[in-house]
């Protein structure tokens, strides 16, 4: 299989499905529209998985980790390293995505899409892109347009293998030291907003590192002219292997007709790039949360989508999927294991009476 084969082969989720699905939720034992949005998530799984009662049990965050030539352009303020030593924490069991999934009930995949540092064998590793960092974006093209469609595909496979294997909801989480920089440089090439709006602070940085980490943002679009219309192109050009893993995990989903749950701004970067590459797996994202960096709100304002969580987080790893997982699982049961007004015995409301126009 093929990145175009996989592209042609995802559909729109299925309209007379959800209107079938909105006739339910309005004969469940309860007023209409009083569970809020959780109705109108329900509609959107029901058209998901082409069935009126969706049902949302196994739940899968994965989270591709990579690392960043342009850390060398000092717009962070951790060590490189530091991304290889968090992969060792995911893996060991340590870190805040392993808490909050054991808690949630949700299964990771830890993946290794491109850490410059060695990492040892280990039997929960899935290692696509071995000691790769991308290139220093601020001077050249991140990777070569072959790599960059080799890493969606790996993402593809991954998200395809992940439904195969049970996951009724696939959910994206990143780790890499310096890749809100890409993820910036990818937002403003695709939505053409200003670099201000784009770029935050990433792991903390002062006013004047921000202006820096704005330069060096301006001087990557500069040096690499990325196309916006082509997903390939400008995740070849500014983009990250972990960030291209995730786009693929995107488009997977779509492919397997999986909801894809998107964590913060670096899963909108990559959310970005698969929406390019094919508009129609937009309608399979669902945005987990509202991250505190800034550009995150250009991203979701683009895509049109709306989030679930706002809880002020910016840390990724997929910590915020993991989290609204259970918001999508319960929005699924609620439609599919209520009961009908009929099948409680239930007073439903009485039809409101014709007005004078319709006599």
């Amino acid at each position: 299989m093929i990145l175009d084969e996989v592209i042609a082969d995802i559909k729109p989720i299925d309209a007379d499905i959800m209107r079938q699905a909105a006739e339910r939720q309005d004969q469940l034992t309860k007023p209409p529209g009083s569970l809020g949005r959780l109705e109108e998530l329900s509609i959107r799984l029901a058209g998901i998985f082409v069935t009126e009662r969706p049902s949302v049990r196994r739940k899968t965050v994965i989270v591709a980790a990579g690392d960043h030539g342009v850390t060398a352009q000092n717009v962070t303020g951790y060590p490189q390293e530091v991304t290889s030593q968090m992969v060792l924490n995911f893996l060991a069991g340590g870190a805040a995505i392993n808490v909050i999934a054991q808690t949630t009930g949700v299964d990771l995949v830890i993946v290794d899409a491109g850490v410059g540092s060695p990492l040892p064998p280990h039997p929960n590793l899935r290692v696509i892109g071995k000691g790769r960092p991308t290139r220093d974006i601020s001077r050249w093209p991140a990777m070569s347009r072959n790599n960059a469609e080799t890493t969606v595909m790996a993402g593809v496979q991954l998200a395809i293998e992940a439904a195969e294997s049970g996951a009724h909801v696939l959910g994206t989480g990143d780790m890499g030291i310096g890749n809100t920089t890409p993820s910036s440089a990818i937002t403003s090439a695709i939505t053409g907003q200003p670099l201000r709006e784009t770029t935050g602070r990433g792991t903390g940085r002062t006013d004047d590192e921000l202006n820096r980490k704005i330069a060096v943002v301006q001087r990557a679009l500069a040096v690499n002219n990325p196309d916006p219309t082509d997903g390939l192109d400008v995740l070849a050009k500014v983009g990250g292997y972990e960030i291209g893993v995730l786009a693929g995990v995107m488009l997977g989903g779509a492919f397997a007709r999986r909801p894809v749950v998107l964590d913060g701004f670096i899963s909108g970067a990559a959310a970005l790039i698969a929406h390019t590459l094919c508009p129609t797996a937009s309608d399979y994202m669902i945005a987990a949360h509202q991250s505190a960096e800034s550009g995150h709100r250009v991203v979701l304002s683009h895509l049109g989508l709306r989030p679930l969580l706002d809880l002020d987080m910016r840390l990724g790893e997929g910590t915020g999927a993991a989290l609204a997982m259970p918001i999508i699982e319960a929005a699924a049961a609620c439609l599919s294991d209520m009961a009908t007004f009929e099948e409680a015995s239930v007073s439903n409301r009485p039809p409101e009476p014709d007005s004078p126009c319709d006599s």
